[in-house]
């Protein structure tokens, strides 16, 4: 999918942001992480071309319809991570399309702990459930989870809730 965007932008550098960005800093994340048939994501040097990606490789798209899976082009302000997110991304290499002259195309994800509280900050059942399994899989430390809840872009009653919420699954995960 980012090959393809390459293709469909001529960028060579993307963000994921969404919960698929878990494939780019997990090499065999829980499969209850995977379910999401989409990826959001957006050129990392002009964030206005995702909307050639929501065109091109979006829902119902042909790419879509290919792949069973598509690109929900988003922008810079839809990650609502803790602050610093963007120092944080990790850097995964992806290797150019058959046929393609392209070179190799990056995708900047989330840092696993920004990805969690990204979910938990989106707050619907998916996202706890997302943010759970991760806890549970024990892909994220506890220390740097909670830490992060402070850096939040919400209001207070809000982290006050993620917090509690956080707290009650790492209790429950180390629950005999």
């Amino acid at each position: 999918m980012i090959a393809a965007a390459a293709n469909v932008t001529g960028e060579s550098e993307f963000i994921v942001i969404g919960s698929q960005a878990i494939l780019g800093t997990n090499e065999n994340p829980p499969e209850a992480m995977l379910q999401s048939i989409e990826a959001d994501l957006y050129p990392l040097n002009d964030p206005g071309a995702a909307d050639l990606i929501d065109g091109a490789l979006g829902d119902g798209s042909q790419f879509h319809l290919a792949f069973g899976y598509y690109a929900h082009g988003v922008g810079p302000q839809t990650a609502k991570a803790p602050c610093g997110w963007q120092e944080r991304l990790v850097k995964r290499e992806i290797s150019p399309r058959t046929g393609s002259d392209r070179g190799v195309v990056v995708a900047w994800c989330l840092e696993v702990h920004d990805l969690v509280l990204s979910k938990c900050v989106a707050g619907r059942v998916r996202d706890w459930d997302y943010a759970k399994e991760a806890v549970h899989a024990g892909i994220v430390d506890q220390h740097i989870l909670l830490g992060r809840v402070a850096d939040l872009p919400v209001d207070d009653h809000a982290r006050g809730h993620i917090e509690r919420t956080i707290r009650a699954m790492l209790d429950s995960s180390s629950a005999p």
